[in-house]
């Protein structure tokens, strides 16, 4: 495979004239289980490509306009591999987007990298796509791990603007890879920071009754609890703290079924103070995201989601970084996604929309500003809303966190 890439390629590396057309090759899950999403992912970037083109297009090359050609993984890496392979022999794309699927993303990031092809990843999260010491790959979401690590700094924040005393956790978590991950990231991260750990406790997501569960966690006392559901369990869960008033000064979860938009209506008052931590809300002060969910609901027929918004706004590093590069080589186009600062308001195109200030990329290719924000399960008007409280640079407008809750 990375032979075969390089083959491709010296054409493009000797290129003296900037090319009038800007070949972006995304690769997304466009049928198979994943493709709702993939298709959500392309709208977006088929609203961001339109919206650069029909601004000038990339000045620095002459208004050079960008265009996407398409690849369907359809959640498959092996498929995912040959597209890849279609993109750069056939397609002659300049550089790579994808892949929705960290299982993708993974292998086709690590052939791309080594046939010297930029790519940049929009959304998948697994932490060792950027931790392989590869040059040509660029990530704009948080990674996996950062999820444990920003419960933990909102955790330190709390505790310093509300001088409550927290000092003992409970971990609860689905028996899962998924939990059974959650959990030894939080034991590393109260080892580090000297959290006493008061229970672990590991239940079946198919639990129809977490009654015990709950009473292990009364039992405990633990000053705050994390939690780790992947579906229903969400709710059973929260049921059975509200039926057994299992008491803390927080209840932290990490997505899941807590991110679920069933949640709060099948939890109901249950759930009223929850926490939880997300890679995007549609709340969030920032000033560019009514536009974007309304023309995405116009276009898109769909409510905006944390990975449409990604998919979104990588088109727009993508245009910043040949912007700078002022050509589309290979070489000249990695080291300026290397030196990008894309800061809203700040000279950048790039649409203020994301938890963080700006996109830059650290050594591994990883943005090194991307954070998680929290929300809140709160009463508003009446009705339970998931409330943007944390970071307080991104927190809905007028909102502050309940802590400890009542």
């Amino acid at each position: 495979m990375a032979v075969l890439l390089l083959a491709a390629y010296p054409a493009l590396s000797a290129q003296q004239a900037p090319p009038k057309t800007v070949r972006i090759g995304n690769i997304l899950p466009l049928t198979g289980p994943s493709s709702v999403a993939g298709k959500e992912a392309m709208c977006a970037v088929e609203m961001a490509t339109e919206e650069i083109n029909s601004l000038g297009g990339i000045k620095s090359m002459g208004g050079a306009r960008l265009e996407n050609v398409w690849a369907d993984s359809a959640s498959d890496p092996t498929k995912g591999m040959s597209e890849l392979a279609r993109l750069v022999t056939e397609a002659k794309v300049h550089l790579v987007s994808g892949a929705w699927n960290s299982a993708v993303t993974y292998p086709t990031s690590q052939a791309a990298d080594t046939a010297g092809i930029p790519y940049v990843v929009p959304v998948s999260v697994r932490d060792s796509i950027t931790e392989r010491g590869l040059r040509y790959v660029f990530r704009l979401a948080p990674k996996d791990s950062w999820r444990s690590r920003d419960q933990f700094r909102f955790l330190a924040d709390m505790k310093r603007r509300s001088k409550a005393p927290v000092q003992s956790l409970a971990f609860v978590f689905e028996n899962g890879p998924w939990g059974s991950s959650m959990r030894d990231q939080w034991q590393r991260l109260a080892a580090s920071e000297g959290y006493r750990v008061a229970l672990a406790e590991s239940y079946p997501a198919s639990s129809q009754d977490l009654s015990a569960t709950a009473m292990k966690v009364a039992n405990a006392k633990p000053d705050v609890i994390l939690l780790a559901s992947i579906g229903e369990d969400a709710q059973t869960l929260a049921k059975a703290f509200g039926d057994i008033k299992v008491k803390a000064a927080a209840v932290v979860a990490s997505g899941g079924g807590h991110s679920d938009p069933s949640f709060i209506r099948k939890a109901g008052r249950a759930c009223e103070y929850l926490f939880d931590v997300s890679m995007w809300e549609p709340d969030m002060d920032r000033p560019s995201i009514a536009r974007l969910r309304d023309a995405f609901g116009k276009r898109c027929k769909g409510a905006l989601s944390a990975e449409a918004v990604y998919s979104y706004v990588s088109v727009f590093v993508i245009a910043q970084a040949l912007e700078d590069a002022g050509k589309a080589t290979p070489r000249e186009l990695r080291e300026a996604l290397e030196d990008v600062s894309a800061c809203p308001g700040k000279g950048s195109p790039v649409p203020a929309v994301l938890p963080q200030e700006c996109i830059e990329f650290d050594r591994t290719g990883q943005n090194k500003g991307a954070v998680h924000v929290v929300v809140q399960h709160l009463a508003v008007d009446g009705a339970i809303e998931r409330v943007t409280v944390w970071p307080p640079s991104a927190a809905r407008r007028g909102s502050a966190p309940v802590f400890p809750v009542p």
